[in-house]
């Protein structure tokens, strides 16, 4: 049967990040896409105007509907908007049978917040501990960790930090790091890293969103962790070294790069 990953996260009319991105990395990666809406914003690869996060039994009753009728191999999330959602995905996390990888998005590409700041001790104390895999960048792990994570060794020692939280694994992204970008996994004692050139390029609108998603497609297709990691970083690099250069600002990848 065809697999199924489920994304829940928030909505990007401009098509760049969001759910939208996802929907797009999943269908390039032959996984079939299902959502959860989660907050609405009002963009363009300019900038952020607005953000609605939805109310969470509205969310709810969407996600019961999809487990009830199309249960995901894996799935991951998104923006959640505020504390309450958080804490509704923990609860509604620890009857999942399938994979979990949690995108801890913080603010946007254009500086707008995109989760207040009452949902990250939520974020931290209930839904880490349900985590499969975390993917926050260099920023994202020091907010979460109340550490500089400027360099190769501090991106390490975040990563060390944010396992004991109670994520089966986790993978600071690199790509705010000076030189070629290295993303470094915890997985237990072990740790791997991932290296890739840096794609001097403005269009790099929704990098996180496609990352998770793709490494999200890869477990929905039996991929383990390393090697779905790897098949995602490979396939954004090249995403990003082709992007289109739609619209005026910040744009988005090449969601219709080839799948290696």
């Amino acid at each position: 049967m065809l697999p199924i990953a489920l994304t829940i996260a928030g909505s990007d009319p401009s098509g760049g990040a969001g759910l939208q991105a996802d929907l797009k990395t999943f269908h390039q990666h032959s996984v079939y896409g299902t959502s959860v809406v989660t907050l609405l914003t009002v963009q363009n690869t300019r900038g952020v105007t607005r953000v609605e996060t939805l109310a969470v039994d509205l969310v709810a009753q969407q996600l019961e509907a999809l487990l009830s009728d199309l249960p995901p191999a894996a799935a991951k999330s998104g923006a959640l908007g505020n504390a309450a959602m958080v804490e509704w995905l923990a609860a509604a996390a620890k009857s999942f049978t399938f994979p979990l990888v949690v995108d801890p998005v913080m603010i946007s590409k254009h500086g707008h917040p995109l989760l207040d700041h009452s949902a990250r001790s939520a974020l931290i104390s209930q839904l880490l501990p349900v985590t499969t895999l975390l993917t926050p960048n260099t920023h994202e792990a020091a907010a979460l960790t109340g550490r500089t994570v400027e360099t190769l060794a501090e991106a390490r020692d975040a990563a060390r930090a944010l396992a004991q939280l109670g994520p089966q694994h986790v993978l600071v992204k690199g790509g705010h790091l000076e030189g070629d970008p290295v993303d470094v996994l915890i997985s237990g004692a072990q740790l791997t890293e991932f290296r890739a050139p840096r794609i001097e390029s403005r269009h790099t609108h929704g990098t996180g969103c496609t990352l998770s998603s793709a490494i999200t497609a890869q477990l929905a297709l039996g991929r383990p962790m390393p090697e779905a990691i790897d098949r995602a970083k490979t396939w954004l690099t090249e995403a990003l070294r082709t992007a289109p250069g739609l619209g005026h600002g910040v744009g988005p990848v090449n969601h219709f790069v080839t799948v290696r």
